[in-house]
């Protein structure tokens, strides 16, 4: 049979094109066959940013499948037969990047989504709002912005919602509260404003609520007092008005209630004593007044209460005994008074106790500890009398036991001498008396012991060796303690610092053992006598070194003056004799060295160090010789004694008479002119040589003894070279008599704030009418000199980071706090390794103190003069945060508040991008974003909207605030 020749020709093409579908059919085939929810997790495996390859599993099988592919990835939870995605888990995963809005609408069937501790950001998709199923939602611990999208409540069987810590602004979303089902809530942490909504009071079923350290405003709503299902609330850190709603009284069920920090005033109501089932109650760092309710007695269940930081008046109420289950009590920091209740003592349950600085009197409760675990006991700052309470430690567990600046009597309770948990001890500025009856070999963990200004006898315990971990030891201006240094006391291995200023010590000079962690040694002012030990090079961090008035003998080991650290020697008032090492000119570290009024012989080193330095630091040794005091004895100069040398001494001695009567009545009738302003004193601060006022304003100008003058200063700022050749910054300040006390309290707190942040305050002298400061002097000039100059992000870091850390300092670990007062750009000063240290804290705040009007109740002024403190505390974080913008931009926006309120973030944070050369794709976007963050905050115009120092240093260092 014949094919027809049509068919012949059609034959092979036929199956050729038969071949190639079913080809295309192989090769397409794996790629229909993928199911909807693994295509969709695919696509959104294309927006996630993976920098850690988290999702490396994220992939197609090689194999066919009738169930879901993505089942067996990381992250993917599927019901029994792998037939729907009910839960995706891509928490802590490292991811990154914006997602779309309808990446998520695929998983119609969702249970469960997580994607906390990532970094997803901009806008929140709204398309997770379409899964209906969604009972749990964490975004939590992301960098979400802008405002909370609207849709929340389509959830409606969603049980947990978790937002907290991310970058949201605007309002909280007033639909979560028709979420009938919703059990947790947690928006904290973020930037929203506004209000709380009041309809957040009609949520059904809601159990945890978390609004805390956000940007909230106004008043709390009453409508709160409605949710009769919450058991924890924490609403504190925002910036609220008013006062605590009564009708949170209402709330049964609630067992923990923090509305901390939240700018509230008023009284606190009593109706909070009806939450009978209470167990956590924190309304620390509030403006509440009034007294604490007596009926707070009331409420069994409470564990722990924090009331610190407020007004509160009048006493701890005596119902407190009926609370057997508290643990922790802390009330400090307010106005409380009268005397502490014995039944606090009788609390079975207490191991905290915080009552420093109030107005506390009488004695503490005897049996405080002898039925309760005591840990943390801080009453300093008071008026408190009496002994320790012998069962203070009775429960062996008590670590830091505070008692710092009250009329405290007695010797030490013989139960601390078994207190093997104690870590922390400081009873100084008391009356405690007899001797030192501390058994450090039974105190293992014992790391700091201040003791001084007291009235202990006995000297310090030889058995002080034995505590192995000691770090900070001072019995400093125990004038009568009397005894010797035991040999091995400063070979304690972790002791860095040891102060027994005053004591009556006598005996030798101990030696040295491997001494490595010793930062400061002070021992003026006592008997001690033999050779200061070559082992003294063993102390290799030694820092400060202050033997002044002792009965020292022997020579200056050549090895103090090599070790690589010493910044400040005080040898002076001993029997030192030979030679001044000359290894202490070229020290890179000192400071300061007196080795006055010794039995030095010798030429004083010629080395630029010694050359700066003043005669002063060199008198009372008749054998040293040197540019500093007389010229040594050449080989074809005069000798020493010569008649030449005799007659030209006594020609100068009759014309310094001459000049010395002209100056005395010049002075004369210029004291009577100025109707005497009294006498100069001088008050030198820890590191400082011991100068007189003579010493230091014969540094100003040629006066030989200005008790009644007034150096002549040009201007209130001069520099000055003291005695000893170091330089410093004397800053005139004038007062009023009146007002003196209280301004040379704030001076000795100044003289006393130590940070590596901060210049140093060393010293003052004055009369009652004017005090010249004598401050720091660091060379290397100030931040406004170098504004313009260029610097890489990480250097403007560390200078906002630097700035923070010495306000944060100066506002929250000096009690009171101390306001810089006038922070900017000229009062930032760099050391010679380019750190800021902070320069003229507190001076502005003197100089108004000084102007202020006079209050003729001290009460009042202490009131006035706390309200001018907080205000000036509002303006320094301010002044941060345009000096913030100010350093971002090289010094073109030194006014920067405006700028940072009025311009949108986006716009502001591409102008600082610009100008510090940063892509916005680099690494370092988020960095400054977060500082612009900051300087926004810090820069708001109602005070008390502005976050603390301590925040504002948790932000710029990278630790987001946490509640």
């Amino acid at each position: 049979m014949q094919v027809p020749m049509g068919i012949k020709l059609f034959q092979p093409l036929y199956i050729t094109t038969t071949f190639l579908i079913f080809l295309s059919l192989i090769l397409v085939f794996p790629v229909l066959a993928v199911d909807p929810f693994t295509q969709g997790l695919l696509s959104l495996k294309t927006e996630i940013l993976d920098n850690s390859n988290s999702l490396k599993d994220w992939i197609l099988p090689s194999g066919s499948t009738d169930k879901i592919y993505a089942c067996s990835w990381s992250g993917v939870k599927c019901n029994e037969n792998s037939s729907l995605i009910i839960g995706l888990d891509l928490s802590v995963k490292n991811l990154g990047g914006v997602l779309s809005e309808n990446q998520f609408s695929v998983f119609s069937d969702l249970v469960e989504l997580n994607l906390s501790h990532n970094s997803f950001s901009e806008k929140l998709p709204v398309g997770i709002f379409k899964l209906s199923n969604l009972r749990s939602l964490d975004i939590s611990r992301n960098n979400f912005s802008g405002h909370f999208p609207s849709g929340i409540s389509n959830l409606d069987s969603l049980v947990i919602l978790d937002a907290f810590s991310n970058s949201f602004s605007g309002p909280l979303p007033k639909d979560a509260s028709e979420i009938e089902s919703l059990k947790v809530l947690n928006f904290a942490g973020s930037y929203f404003s506004g209000p709380i909504p009041s309809e957040y009071g009609s949520f059904k079923n809601l159990d945890f609520i978390h609004l805390a350290g956000n940007s909230l405003s106004g008043k709390i709503p009453p409508e709160i007092g409605m949710l009769k299902t919450v058991t924890h609330m924490e609403i504190g850190y925002n910036l609220y008005e008013g006062t605590i709603p009564w009708e949170l009284g209402n709330m049964s069920k609630l067992q923990y209630l923090d509305i901390a920090s939240a700018n509230l005033s008023g009284s606190i109501p009593k109706e909070l004593t009806n939450l009978t089932n209470l167990e956590s109650l924190f309304l620390f760092r509030n403006q509440l007044s009034g007294k604490i309710p007596w009926e707070f007695g009331k409420i069994i269940s409470l564990s722990s209460l924090d009331l610190s930081d407020n007004y509160l008046s009048g006493p701890i109420p005596e119902s407190f005994s009926e609370l057997k289950n508290l643990k922790l009590l802390s009330v400090m920091y307010n106005d409380l008074s009268g005397t502490v209740p014995e039944g606090i003592a009788k609390l079975p349950q207490l191991d905290t106790l915080l009552l420093w600085d109030n107005w506390f009197k009488g004695p503490l409760p005897k049996d405080l500890g002898k039925y309760s675990k005591l840990k943390y006991v801080d009453v300093s700052t008071n008026y408190l009398v009496g002994s320790i309470p012998p069962s203070i430690c009775s429960g062996g567990m008590l670590q830091r036991l505070i008692l710092f600046s009250n009329n405290f009597t007695g010797g030490l309770s013989p139960s601390l001498s078994n207190c093997s948990s104690l870590v922390r001890i400081r009873i100084e500025d008391n009356l405690f008396s007899g001797d030192i009856s501390l058994n450090f070999g039974k105190l293992p963990d014992l790391s700091y012991v201040d003791m001084s200004r007291n009235r202990f006898t006995g000297g310090i315990p030889a058995d002080i060796a034995l505590a192995s971990n000691l770090e900070y030891f001072n019995v400093s201006y125990n004038p009568n303690l009397g005894g010797v240094i035991s040999e091995k006391t400063l070979s304690l291995y972790a002791l860095q610092n040891f102060s027994a200023t005053n004591c009556s010590i006598s005996g030798d000079f101990p030696p040295f053992g491997p001494c490595k962690s010793l930062l400061v040694l002070e021992l003026s002012m006592n008997n001690v006598s033999g050779i200061l030990p070559q082992s003294i090079s063993n102390c290799q961090n030694l820092v400060s070194l202050d033997l002044a008035n002792n009965n020292l003998s022997g020579q200056i080991p050549v090895g103090l003056a090599s070790l690589p650290d010493i910044s400040v020697v005080d040898l002076s008032h001993n029997s030192f004799s030979g030679s001044i090492p000359a290894k202490f000119g070229s020290s890179s570290s000192l400071q300061l060295l007196n080795v006055s009024f010794n039995d030095l012989s010798g030429l004083i080193p010629f080395d630029k160090s010694f050359k700066v330095m003043d005669s002063s630091a060199f008198w009372g040794n008749p054998k040293l010789c040197g540019t500093q005091l007389r010229p040594c004895r050449g080989p074809n100069g005069l000798e020493l004694g010569s008649r030449k040398t005799q007659k030209l001494a006594w020609v100068l001695i009759t014309c310094g008479i001459i000049v010395l009567a002209i100056t005395a009545a010049f002075f004369g009738v210029f004291y009577f002119r100025r109707r005497g302003q009294g006498r100069w004193k001088m008050v030198s601060f820890s590191g400082f040589p011991r100068f007189t006022a003579n010493d230091v304003l014969r540094s100003f100008n040629s006066i030989e003894e200005a008790t009644d003058m007034v150096p002549p200063l040009a201007g209130s700022d001069c520099k000055a070279v003291l005695p000893t050749g170091i330089t410093v910054l004397v800053k005139k300040i004038d007062w009023r008599p009146e007002r003196m006390n209280a301004m040379m309290d704030l001076i000795s707190r100044m003289g006393n704030a130590r940070h590596k942040n901060l210049t140093r305050l060393l010293g003052f002298c004055y009369n009652k009418c004017m005090a010249y400061l004598l401050c720091e002097y660091l060379p290397n000039g100030n931040l406004a000199e170098r504004i313009r100059t260029k610097r890489d992000w990480a250097t403007k870091h560390k200078i906002i980071v630097a700035v923070a850390k010495g306000l944060c300092y100066l506002h929250h670990d000096c009690y009171p706090a101390i306001p810089h007062g006038d922070l900017k750009t000229n009062n930032i000063v760099f050391d010679e390794n380019m750190e800021p240290h902070l320069t003229e804290f507190g001076v502005k705040f003197l100089i108004q103190l000084n102007n202020g009007p006079s209050v003729a109740r001290v009460g009042n002024e202490a009131g006035e003069i706390e309200r001018a403190i907080q205000e000036e505390l509002y303006r320094d974080i301010y002044n941060f945060g345009e000096l913030i913008l100010e350093i971002l931009t090289n010094g073109k926006l030194p006014n920067a508040a405006m700028s940072i309120q009025n311009t949108s973030k986006e716009v502001l944070l591409r102008e600082v991008l610009d100008e510090n050369d940063v892509a916005p794709s680099s690494s370092v976007q988020e960095e400054i974003k977060l500082v612009l963050e900051v300087a926004s905050l810090c820069t708001r115009v109602r005070p008390s909207d502005r976050p603390s120092m301590e925040d504002a240093l948790k932000l710029v260092t990278g630790l987001k605030k946490q509640s």
